[in-house]
């Protein structure tokens, strides 16, 4: 449709040129079927010129309009009363100064939307500004129902910063999805350019590694359950030159907000300047279900192990699993009784002994010693 009025308004501006009188002529004729060939030009140039425009317009309407929904859905109620207040004080001053202005000639009318445009806007302007002042006039928008009924106000959620390798790790993504991590999520600008930098390497594993996390990232940002913005704008001045761990910690401090990583030296840099730190290591350690021995647990061997009939198996969270004399039963699900449980620094070591429930641990754990020795024995 714009396109169309575009295309007829240029080809009434092509018959203005073309009829314009030149040297005392009535009209201007260099060649035959002139008047049509240049309406068509016009039509042809204007349809372009319309269709494009309202392309541009069309994209930037929806653009705004999806982020003016976001940002109702995100406002407060209390913030929601005060602008409907101040577009009713607007309408009000609009209605007491339109009387007057109306009767203006000429451009009455216009100057009163005008007026009136200003008038809604100066009015939301002043009561988001006297919002405390209006909640002691009018305490019922002060109330909020809180979780408890008391009409208690719910504390703002602590802001969360992803670093680089976080964002690649991808786990923090199942996590947020899940629900277990509040607040908006923020990507700060210079964790975004050091994504695109590894994203654009030359090497072929780091190219990778940065392409996996701007798809993760952009994953996230589809999560319409998720708030996850890019803060490309400081308060305080932050230098280029710095590390990358070095200015989150600075952003951390500025904002308030806590850290998500799963960088140990990050981790713990942050947690010595007093910034909150969500090490996702930690989580996944953290959720791992407990082992103890004399347990029973259902594995399937899939290799060797280091010492002679030894198998190693794996827990569906990626829990090693050393069962003795597994060697000779790859490939094999079966029963085994945990004997022991080791904790090391990359998690968790199960030892374990195929047997059944009514093998107590002390006998498992027996059978299992009396192996090691016969194996140390054979070494020798």
């Amino acid at each position: 449709m714009v396109g169309a009025l575009s295309a007829w308004v240029c080809v009434l501006a092509a018959s203005v040129y073309y009829l314009e009188p030149i040297a005392g002529r009535e009209q201007w004729r260099p060649f035959t079927y002139f008047e049509p060939t240049y309406k068509v030009l016009f039509a042809v140039f204007g349809l372009i010129v319309g269709f494009t425009a309202a392309s541009f317009i069309y994209r930037q309407a929806v653009a705004l309009a999806r982020d003016v929904l976001s940002n109702l859905q995100r406002m407060p109620g209390r913030d929601k009363a005060a602008v409907v207040l101040g577009i009713f004080i607007g309408l009000g001053m609009t209605a007491l100064l339109g009387v007057l202005l109306v009767r203006i000639p000429h451009f009455g009318a216009q100057l009163t939307v005008l007026v009136g445009l200003i008038s809604v806007y100066l009015g939301v302007f002043i009561t988001l500004s006297m919002k405390e002042e209006l909640y002691f006039f009018f305490p019922n928008l002060a109330t909020q129902t809180g979780s408890a009924g008391r009409g208690e106000e719910k504390p703002k959620a602590q802001p969360k910063l992803l670093d680089t390798n976080v964002i690649i790790d991808g786990r923090i993504s199942d996590v947020a999805r899940a629900g277990f991590v509040e607040g908006p999520i923020c990507v700060p600008g210079f964790v975004l350019e050091e994504l695109h930098m590894i994203a654009d390497s030359s090497d072929t594993l780091k190219r990778n590694r940065g392409r996996r996390g701007l798809d993760i990232l952009n994953q996230m940002q589809q999560e319409r359950e998720l708030e996850v913005t890019v803060v490309d704008q400081y308060s305080s001045p932050i230098r280029s030159s710095d590390p990358v761990d070095a200015k989150l910690v600075q952003l951390a401090k500025e904002l308030g907000a806590a850290i998500i990583t799963n960088d140990f030296n990050l981790n713990k840099v942050a947690q010595l300047q007093g910034i909150r730190v969500m090490n996702v290591n930690e989580l996944a350690n953290a959720v791992k279900p407990v082992v103890l021995p004399g347990e029973e647990l259902t594995v399937t061997i899939v290799r060797e192990g280091k010492e002679p009939d030894q198998g190693v198996a794996y827990l569906d969270d990626g829990t090693m699993v050393v069962v003795e004399r597994g060697k000779d039963r790859i490939g094999e699900t079966l029963r085994i009784v945990v004997t022991s449980v080791l904790q090391t620094v990359a998690g968790k070591m199960i030892f374990g002994n195929p047997g059944s429930a009514g093998e107590s641990a002390a006998e498992v754990a027996s059978a299992a010693s009396r192996q090691r020795a016969e194996n140390r024995r054979r070494r020798m």
